[in-house]
C-alpha cells in the first residue's frame, strides 16, 4: 500500500548546505530531498515536501492534509519549533501521527531550543543526527502505518 506523508520544512532550511555547516552539514535542501524522494519510493511512500519561512504559509499546507489524503507527518519546523503554537495547533487538528526532526540536537544547543512546542504532540523526536535523521524519520513511518494496516 502507498502512504503519503507530508515533508515540511521551516525557516533557513531553505539555506542548507550554505549555512553553519558544522552544524547542519554541506548538503542543500534540494539534494537531500532528492534522495529523500528516492529512498522514499523504495517504501512506497508518496513524499510530499513543503519548505517555507513563513508561518502563515507551513499553517496553510498543513491545513491542506485532507485534500492530499495525508497518512503521516514528518516536520522540522526549525525555530517556529520554539516559537510557534499556530503550528502546533494546525498539526493538533489533524490527528495524524508525527514525527518531530531536528538536523542538530536541540538538547546541546543554547537553552531556548531545548523546549518544542511540538514534541507533546509527536509520536517522538528525531535529533542530533544531521540530515539522516530524516531518513530515520521515514524509516518509523513506514514501519508505523505498515502496523496499522
Amino acid at each position: 500500500m502507498n502512504f503519503n506523508i507530508f515533508l515540511i520544512n521551516g525557516p533557513n532550511l531553505g539555506l542548507l548546505g550554505s549555512r553553519e555547516n558544522e552544524i547542519y552539514g554541506n548538503k542543500s535542501l534540494n539534494i537531500l530531498i532528492k534522495e529523500l524522494e528516492d529512498f522514499s519510493k523504495k517504501l512506497n511512500i508518496n513524499l510530499i515536501h513543503f519548505q517555507s519561512n513563513s508561518e502563515s504559509k507551513i499553517i496553510n499546507f498543513i491545513h491542506k492534509f485532507k485534500i492530499n489524503n495525508i497518512n503521516f507527518i514528518i516536520i522540522n519546523a526549525g525555530a517556529y519549533s520554539h516559537t510557534s503554537i499556530a503550528i502546533r495547533d494546525a498539526l493538533k487538528l489533524t490527528n495524524l501521527p508525527i514525527i518531530e526532526v531536528h538536523i542538530s540536537n536541540i538538547y546541546s544547543r543554547e537553552t531556548f531550543r531545548r523546549f518544542s512546542y511540538i514534541s507533546d504532540i509527536s509520536l517522538g523526536v528525531i535529533c542530533g543526527f544531521g540530515t539522516k535523521g530524516y531518513f530515520y524519520s521515514l524509516e518509523f513511518a513506514n514501519i508505523y502505518l505498515n502496523k496499522l494496516l
